[in-house]
């Protein structure tokens, strides 16, 4: 059997799910493709993937938390592995943001950061998970904690992965805020 791009996940699917995660039922493609700076078919077809993947429910329009939750703390970082550059300005991610600052104490010198313009911190580049990330995450702070966490079990060692884990599982219980 020979699997077809359309039934592996992307990268954007995570982003598009965890947007989606608080909105419960009450979205429409138009407004998540707004937020996100997408195509309403794109988001169209990130969702389709998503149900076929079960991290998505069709018959009740939500995201499945506990599926996704599931397959964040222990496929993602198999999926879709990190790839790192040099140093860089950016907004911090990972340990070096929200909410895992507060549980690890670390020097603050050169944390992980997407690389951004805009971004306050200077550290070592993490290429995030899709373009779209830093943009997102500046427009929906909640959202942007919740990539923190999904590079935190992307790129960290045991205890990094163990925190972000927990508080992801969390967050998405709570319907990701």
């Amino acid at each position: 059997m020979t699997l077809t791009s359309g039934l592996m996940l992307r990268p954007q699917d995570i982003l598009i799910l965890l947007k989606l995660l608080p909105w419960g039922h009450n979205w429409t493609y138009d407004q998540i493709a707004h937020e996100l700076g997408l195509s309403s078919s794109a988001v169209h077809r990130s969702v389709e993937r998503a149900a076929r993947a079960g991290l998505y429910g069709v018959d009740r329009r939500v995201v499945n938390g506990a599926e996704l939750a599931e397959f964040l703390v222990h496929g993602v970082r198999y999926a879709f592995p990190a790839e790192w550059g040099g140093e860089a300005r950016g907004m911090p991610t990972a340990w070096g943001a929200e909410p895992l600052a507060k549980k690890l104490s670390t020097s603050g010198k050169n944390p992980p950061v997407w690389p951004d313009p805009h971004g306050t911190a200077v550290g070592i580049a993490l290429t995030p998970l899709d373009p779209r990330v830093p943009d997102a995450a500046r427009r929906d702070p909640a959202l942007g904690e919740l990539l923190a966490l999904v590079d935190g079990i992307r790129i960290g060692g045991p205890r990094e992965r163990g925190l972000a884990a927990k508080e992801l599982e969390k967050r998405l219980k709570k319907g990701g805020r």
